[in-house]
């Protein structure tokens, strides 16, 4: 009996195993029982259909993939993390995650490899969790997917988040291709993040779903600069011929945004200044954008930037029909004056676009989400003719687990 006791208190003391194979938000998932290795299948795709209203709009209404994209995350040796993305969608094929953690703690991990860039807010929200199919006009100023090396962490108790690198740098409004930089120069990125009143495992207050968001980015970038699109694809601002990118390129966006019960909204305005040259002219051209975005849940769930996760799942048999959301959104980019004046636009750019829409969301259950959408988009140019406005429907089904 003694020779047993020191067995049966380590039986005792031992963490429980954990399950081997499932279903989470992460996918399906393979794991050891401790835990400490693990491998998880997810996906997002996104089938969209897209129709212009206006026939003097020169984009053409279509159904599309408009995102395939398989996941591939998990664990190794309990303190590692990966995740590899590709996507099919488009009918291309690009990396569009890569990369591998190691964490010391919550409040610090180094991440290396491909990931969006820690800038713009509403950027950073989840690919399955954007409120309208596509993003705002101000994503226009901030750089999406990026290679580099980032420091991010949980800190203030939950309170704060913050991640912060190097990274190759892009243009504007893009994500990186080749995941192969063509001159030296690197772009020092940053964001935090912070819910003053938040406070996990207490009751949410009025307070709760306050918070802050400031980012911003600084470096220097040689080529190729951005055109400037609506959500439908249109590109409504592109540089002259000739014109380049030349020296120091920096962006800040500040953000705000509010959770509170069914109710979501948030706000971003965004900077991006940028050194080019053209001929002999050479400008710094700043140009800025602003966003706001608000939600409601009609059928009484929480709102979250993470979506909405129905009280009862989509069943007819038992009168379940999932959560229905209503939103809206209001978005303004206008391109620097000295861009205009100076030739540095292209002909036919237009200097400002306003972009209003309203839809609704239906959430089956949490892993199916239907999108329909109404947007107007109208344009101002220094010179006639001005551009014709645009009127798109959008409607997209989604399956992302």
């Amino acid at each position: 009996m003694f020779l047993s006791l020191p067995s049966l208190a380590a039986a005792q003391n031992a963490a429980p195993a954990q399950p081997t194979t499932g279903f989470q938000d992460g996918g399906f998932f393979i794991q050891s029982p401790d835990g400490d290795n693990r491998l998880a299948f997810g996906m997002v795709a996104q089938l969209d259909g897209k129709f212009e209203l206006n026939d003097t709009v020169p984009v053409s209404s279509t159904f599309t993939i408009r995102k395939l994209r398989p996941t591939f995350s998990g664990r190794v040796g309990r303190y590692f993390d990966f995740k590899v993305m590709p996507d099919f969608g488009g009918g291309q094929t690009v990396v569009a995650d890569a990369y591998l953690d190691i964490r010391f703690s919550r409040a610090f991990r180094l991440r290396t490899g491909k990931d969006k860039t820690p800038i713009g807010h509403e950027l950073l929200h989840g690919d399955a969790f954007v409120l309208f199919p596509e993003r705002s006009l101000a994503s226009n100023l901030v750089p999406n997917r990026d290679t580099g090396f980032q420091a991010q962490g949980d800190v203030w108790g939950g309170r704060a988040t913050y991640g912060a690198g190097v990274f190759n740098g892009i243009p504007d409004g893009t994500s990186s291709s080749t995941d192969t930089d063509s001159n030296s120069g690197k772009d020092l990125a940053a964001r935090v993040t912070v819910q003053p009143f938040r406070k996990p495992g207490a009751p949410a207050g009025p307070l709760t779903g306050l918070g802050f968001h400031l980012g911003g980015s600084r470096g220097k970038e040689v080529g190729t600069l951005p055109t400037f699109k609506t959500s439908f694809g249109q590109v409504f601002y592109a540089y002259a011929a000739g014109t380049v990118a030349d020296g120091t390129r920096s962006r800040i966006t500040p953000a705000a945004f509010y959770y509170y019960k069914s109710f979501g909204a948030f706000g971003e305005y965004v900077r991006s200044s940028q050194a080019v040259t053209r001929a002999l002219v050479s400008r710094d051209v700043a140009n800025h954008a602003w966003e706001t975005t608000a939600s409601y849940v009609l059928t009484g769930e929480a709102a979250s930037e993470r979506g909405v996760r129905p009280r009862n799942n989509f069943d007819p048999a038992a009168h379940h029909w999932g959560a229905l959301q209503v939103i809206g959104r209001y978005a303004v980019l206008t391109v620097d004056d000295d861009a205009f004046a100076t030739g540095l636009a292209g002909a036919g750019a237009s200097q400002e676009a306003h972009s209003w829409g309203i839809g609704a969301n239906w959430y089956p259950n949490p892993w199916i989400k239907w999108y329909a959408s109404v947007e107007r988009t109208t344009f101002d140019a220094p010179v006639a003719p001005v551009r014709a406005a645009e009127d798109i429907i959008f409607i997209r089904g989604q399956v992302a687990f």
